[in-house]
């Protein structure tokens, strides 16, 4: 019997890491072929050429080159027209069985797109999720549409896919897929992060994970900015930015950064860090701070504390871990001043991650394997009226 082939893609170091041990799985079971899309920030040099360190994992079986010399709306809306042609050559060569994506972005909806008109069958995994301030919000919920398989980091999650007219029994409740990496990779040591990344800790430390939030109109400048004006009174910090994705104004944010890094001894800067450094520095930072998903969805697992500013996240189901803040100085300077006061550390204690304890890359991978493909592009919506 041949082989199921299953197709990855994954334009973004996040979304990557994310996908990592899935595709581990996949590659390891002797009834599945993985075959691995390699496109967007993976290719740029301005993003870090993090291809390269894709290619020390895994075979790249197509990489899809992306328009990333615009940050605007014009130049990422022809980027996303130019790759779906070049996804629907790429599955006229590869003919996968399944295609497998992950989350909200631009370039994975024209991957989604191509795949749903060349007949290919799509399990989409982080559906149902709500990030009110973006445009991923409607890109996820389309995604959700275009596809047949359903991976849901939460029960509420589950439900709103099922709200939105897809089969129960096609929506899988699996955890957050990032959980993997926190119980299978080995983090670093504080000695052995600080030699990795060239930079000591200090008394106190911060990772500052900062986007646009591409619903709104030219606001990221002075949001970050607001950021900014707020640690800069920090005693005792150190801080540790990574740069943005390909978003909407993402080059403002990362030339701020460089602005402030190249002026200020106790910060330093990253394209990508990788999931192991990144990880690695929630083990030793007291809080990320900026807007990331990841924290909300990693960041609790360390019980560290995560100021998440502003409406990039506005929707996410948040952990107790969470402080959310408005985009202005003296909301983000009570929200440091919370996090490292005594009651909000028992509250560290404690904290409870929702979106589970790990084991989804494997959950997953059972359920695409074995799942019957036979007549699954024609769907029914389901109407909740129907539940009886």
């Amino acid at each position: 019997m041949s082989k199921r082939k299953i197709c990855v893609v994954t334009g973004t170091r996040a979304e990557y890491g994310l996908l990592y041990w899935l595709m581990k799985e996949i590659e390891a079971d002797k009834d599945l072929q993985l075959q691995l899309i390699v496109t967007g920030t993976h290719l740029s040099p301005e993003f870090g050429l993090t291809y390269k360190e894709i290619e020390k994992d895994f075979k790249i079986d197509k990489k899809i080159e992306m328009l990333l010399s615009s940050d605007t709306s014009i130049g990422i809306s022809k980027s996303m027209g130019l790759i779906q042609i070049s996804f629907a050559e790429s599955y006229e060569d590869l003919n996968p069985d399944l295609l497998v994506v992950l989350g909200d972005r631009y370039e994975i909806f024209s991957a989604v797109s191509a795949a749903m008109i060349a007949r290919i069958p799509i399990a989409h995994i982080h559906g149902g999720e709500a990030t009110e301030g973006l445009i991923d919000e409607s890109i996820r919920h389309s995604i959700t549409k275009m596809s047949q398989f359903h991976f849901t980091a939460t029960e509420k999650y589950q439900n709103r896919v099922i709200q939105l007219g897809e089969n129960p029994n096609r929506v899988f409740n699996v955890g957050g897929l990032g959980l993997d990496n926190i119980t299978k990779l080995k983090l670093l040591s504080r000695e052995n992060f600080e030699k990795s990344i060239n930079f000591n800790l200090n008394k106190k430390n911060i990772l500052v994970t900062f986007h646009s939030v591409t619903l709104e109109r030219s606001t990221a400048k002075k949001q970050f900015q607001e950021l900014l004006n707020s640690i800069d009174q920090l005693i005792d910090t150190n801080i540790i930015f990574t740069k943005t994705n390909s978003d909407i104004d993402g080059r403002v944010i990362n030339n701020m950064i460089d602005n402030y890094v190249s002026a200020n001894v106790n910060t330093i800067s990253f394209k990508s860090m990788g999931q192991v450094k990144y990880l690695s520095a929630l083990k030793f930072v007291d809080a990320i701070v900026g807007n990331s998903s990841s924290g909300l969805l990693e960041a609790p697992s360390f019980k560290i504390a995560t100021v998440d500013i502003g409406d990039r996240q506005k929707g996410r189901i948040k952990a107790e871990s969470i402080i959310s803040c408005l985009p202005n100085k003296k909301s983000i300077d009570g929200a440091l001043k919370k996090l490292y006061s005594k009651d909000f550390k028992h509250i560290l204690n404690h904290v409870r991650n929702p979106y589970g304890d790990g084991g989804a890359s494997n959950k997953i991978k059972i359920i695409i394997k074995k799942v019957s493909l036979d007549g699954i592009l024609k769907k029914s919506f389901y109407d909740l009226e129907d539940i009886s």
